[in-house]
């Protein structure tokens, strides 16, 4: 069975983006700033080797509609900018979207698909659109996170950590609750530090 990671970048301060975040600002103000380690002139060859190994590992994807009306705005994902477009643009994972409602246009419309069941129901739909071998990624937004940590849902957590302090936005953690981990791998570089933990219970 596919493994359930999360996969987020994080300030110092323990956020993932800025303040006001909306579809045409979807990091929020200097939101930006937290993902130098993967897109920034900073990057380093172990930046991009991390980077290139979670494409790889990446089955499916789960997100939620937050995060998928910016992706599928205007200035959204594109031919040069998506889910690993940058690293391999033939690689497109399907992307599950934890929604109330379907939206009555999407303009990616071969890439995502829609659980209006709650995060378990998207993680189960992910699972059954992941090849075998590869992990079902949950990428986002910090609410999804914290809901699947606090069901039990996720195996594998690995928080990119960047030397960023914003003092408001998002906050991940806030509604996930008693979480026990384990780490087991921590990879420092002058962009971030990435740190891996396996999911136990509380």
């Amino acid at each position: 069975m596919s493994k359930v990671v999360v996969d987020i970048s994080m300030s110092l301060d323990g956020y993932v983006a800025g303040p006001e975040v909306g579809p045409e600002q979807g990091l929020g103000v200097n939101g930006e700033a937290i993902h130098d380690w993967c897109v920034g002139p900073g990057r380093s060859p172990a930046d991009e080797a991390i980077l290139a190994e979670a494409f790889e590992r990446s089955g499916a994807v789960v997100m939620g509609r937050n995060t998928f009306d910016v992706v599928d705005g205007p200035d959204g994902w594109n031919d040069e900018m998506g889910y690993g477009a940058d690293v391999d643009p033939t690689h497109q994972p399907p992307v599950v979207v934890v929604t109330h409602a379907v939206p009555e246009a999407v303009r990616l419309v071969e890439q995502f698909h829609f659980a209006t069941g709650g995060v378990a129901d998207a993680v189960a739909r992910a699972r059954e659109l992941c090849p075998r071998g590869k992990d079902v990624v949950v990428m986002g937004g910090a609410s999804v996170i914290d809901q699947g940590l606090a069901a039990g849902l996720v195996d594998e957590m690995i928080v990119h950590v960047s030397p960023v302090l914003l003092g408001a936005g998002t906050r991940l953690f806030a509604a996930a609750g008693a979480v026990r981990l384990e780490q087991v791998g921590v990879l420092e570089t002058r962009a971030a530090t990435h740190v891996t933990y396996r999911v136990g219970p509380a």
